[in-house]
């Protein structure tokens, strides 16, 4: 943990809230599985400190062919495909022919989803989760993709898609005698698939925001219809007085969307959304409320790609670093590989959020998925990237040689000698980061899909609910009609830029002021906000679950083999109900590898700045190399960073062998 400055012990008591990990408040009883423990029984009243996050259903292609050539294809979501069935070829979307496509889906492939799949995930989640979480988090793609010619998809296929999935987790979370018909809500957000043509999105209202608002017309509060209606976003309040998810339609940001252009002039609608979302912040904090943002696609980049149109990134980033005091933290999926990200606000040119023609790439191709990419450069960006971050002081004992050893080493006392330049070193290094609460950033999750691009997958993330056992429970509550659009703006305490640069000149003048209003940060009183201080809210811990097809499709063909050969027995077809389930295979607290203690945005600095110890630009030589004398060359061993080759293995959740991972291992 990066250490604390000398600040007053009022400020910290008021900061950090007494942080008990939820499975330390509430004694769990027997549960379905000793691996998590999540999955138990708990009090029927009370916040669980649980939410679940699931993302996207398709099938993309085989994961190991992919990487040899690019990073390809990625399109993470639910993608419920109907025209799937088992035992048919994979070249033909598993629609057809004679091939190895299983029973709940073909894992490596370009299929999507098969109905089995999204009906036996849901029969999971009833099951084993449906009673542990506070609200759900579904971040878009509900519909297969187009990838068979012959069965093109319809407008109408997917809004009957989307309304499948809504139905699906209606019939897990309803409850009868609450007054809003739901025992917890259900946030969704518009996916580049959930849409014709996929990524195309005109500013609205137009048809997909009015279709998809029906479609999902039990997840979207009344007085938020509106809203939804004008342009795809919502907000859902989760926790009443206490915590909002505020829904974003990435679509609008999306850099392979032609239909718009970014959120520079006040006519684009991602101009118009950005507006929005200040307002919202604003709002939520004179309530004093938290938020946590979610959407489908994520703000990222890779070098000079991106995914999101740069004046869409610079504002989204100045935003998130103004009202650091009330985000709690952002979800997205898309792309279906397991990290995360970290937004500097120091990128933020706050002057001037022009694009730059020399870094405006798009991340995607017209297809809107992941691609053109070497198999390791997205990734190996990150890294890169993270090999940069500001590093903490190295006294001179080495008695703490790397940012964990130091940060966590609480009775490192320098000598004599060297105790005032550490402590100068270690000032000038709070200060790069922020900060002793690594303020300068903000932390962005992505979670892979359901889909079986590799495995499917869910995650439940545990926050601290410390302070909130008297809140109020969602499903117990009446909706409460908050007028936003009617709040005044007049009095915005928004500061205008030419106020807060009037003193910085360029040639020519005063610098151009931006023709937005920029969001004015926590008040220098105000303590840390849940992603940076462990505090009612906070992040604690994420648990990753993963399906095994690979296994569980063996076992199917095993059990059927069985029943065939027993049939005349009259014992009659196998239960595989029985076969399918979820299995941990992570989670982020209890982890050896990744070690933490909780999700603050300082967690993910350690982290990463651990993932790219011994960074080096330089690939490790080919082994098929040839010398001059025509030899192969040997290859050069390099010292392995078992961070690194772990954040590698979860990024696609286990599915690739090692020979794979070597390969895109730098």
């Amino acid at each position: 943990m990066i250490p604390f400055l000398s600040l007053p012990s009022a400020v910290l008591l008021a900061a950090c809230a007494s942080a008990i990990p939820v499975s330390d408040q509430q004694p769990l009883g027997s549960g379905v599985s000793s691996d998590a423990d999540i999955i138990s029984g708990r009090p029927s009243r009370g916040l669980a400190g649980r939410f679940l996050h699931i993302t996207g259903t398709g099938v993309y292609p085989n994961a190991a062919q992919r990487l040899r050539s690019a990073l390809a294809d990625y399109s993470p979501d639910l993608h419920p495909d109907i025209h799937y069935e088992s035992g048919t070829d994979k070249d033909d979307a598993c629609h057809r022919g004679k091939g190895s496509a299983g029973y709940f889906g073909a894992q490596g492939t370009e299929c999507d989803s098969p109905l089995t799949l999204i009906n036996q995930t849901f029969r999971w989640i009833d099951q084993n989760l449906k009673d542990q979480v506070d609200f759900v988090i579904w971040t878009g793609d509900s519909a297969r993709h187009d990838n068979d010619e012959s069965i093109p998809r319809t407008e109408d296929e997917v809004i009957q898609l989307n309304d499948l999935t809504a139905d699906k987790f209606y019939e897990v979370f309803q409850k009868k005698d609450s007054p809003r018909g739901l025992s917890v809500p259900v946030v969704p957000t518009i996916g580049n698939n959930d849409i014709m043509p996929h990524n195309i999105m005109k500013d609205g209202p137009n048809r997909w925001t009015k279709r998809l608002s029906d479609a999902w017309s039990k997840f979207i509060p009344e007085h938020q219809r509106h809203s939804f209606v004008e342009g795809g976003w919502f907000t859902s309040e989760v926790i009443p007085n206490k915590l909002a998810v505020i829904s974003l339609n990435t679509m609008y940001f999306f850099e392979s969307n032609s239909a718009v252009d970014g959120c520079k002039s006040k006519s684009e609608p991602g101009f118009e959304h950005m507006e929005w979302l200040r307002v919202q912040l604003k709002i939520l904090r004179s309530r004093d409320m938290k938020a946590i943002l979610i959407g489908h696609v994520p703000p990222a980049r890779s070098g000079p790609k991106r995914s999101w149109d740069e004046t869409c990134w610079q504002k989204y980033t100045l935003w998130v670093h103004q009202f650091r005091d009330v985000i709690v933290g952002s979800v997205y999926g898309h792309m279906n590989i397991d990290h995360f990200m970290l937004q500097d606000s120091h990128k933020v040119k706050i002057a001037d959020t022009s694009d730059n023609p020399e870094s405006s790439t798009a991340l995607d191709d017209h297809s809107g998925e992941f691609s053109a990419l070497s198999r390791s450069s997205y990734l190996s960006s990150l890294r890169k990237d993270w090999s940069k971050l500001p590093s903490p002081p190295k006294p001179k004992s080495n008695k703490a040689d790397s940012l964990e050893e130091w940060a966590d080493d609480d009775e490192f006392v320098p000598t004599d000698d060297d105790r005032h330049a550490q402590k100068s070193k270690k000032k000038r290094f709070l200060k790069k980061i922020g900060g002793p609460f690594a303020e300068r950033y903000s932390v962005t999750l992505v979670s892979p899909s359901l889909v079986p691009n590799y495995f499917p997958t869910l995650r439940i993330v545990e926050y601290n609910i410390t302070g909130l056992e008297d809140a109020a429970i969602w499903s117990d509550t009446q909706e409460e009609y908050l007028e936003v659009e009617s709040l005044s703006d007049d009095d915005d305490d928004a500061v205008s830029i030419d106020k807060k640069k009037k003193k910085k000149k360029k040639k020519g003048g005063k610098k151009k002021p931006p023709n937005f209003k920029v969001p004015e940060p926590p008040s220098k009183s105000a303590p840390p906000g849940p992603a940076y201080s462990n505090q009612p809210l906070t992040w604690l811990k994420y648990t990753q679950y993963f399906a095994n097809l690979t296994t569980i499709n063996e076992q199917v063909s095993t059990a059927s083999e069985q029943s065939d050969n027993s049939s005349v027995t009259g014992t009659g077809k196998p239960n595989f109900d029985d076969i399918f389930s979820f299995e941990v295979e992570y989670d982020t607290r209890d982890d050896h590898t990744y070690k933490m203690k909780d999700l603050t945005v300082r967690s993910f600095f350690k982290l990463a700045t651990r993932i790219a110890e011994n960074y080096s630009s330089k690939r490790k030589s080919n082994s098929n190399e040839i010398d001059a004398e025509g030899k192969k060359k040997k290859k050069k061993k390099s010292k392995t960073n078992q961070v690194w080759r772990t954040f590698l293995q979860r990024a696609f959740v286990g599915f690739l062998d090692d020979d794979e991972l070597d390969d895109i291992e730098t």
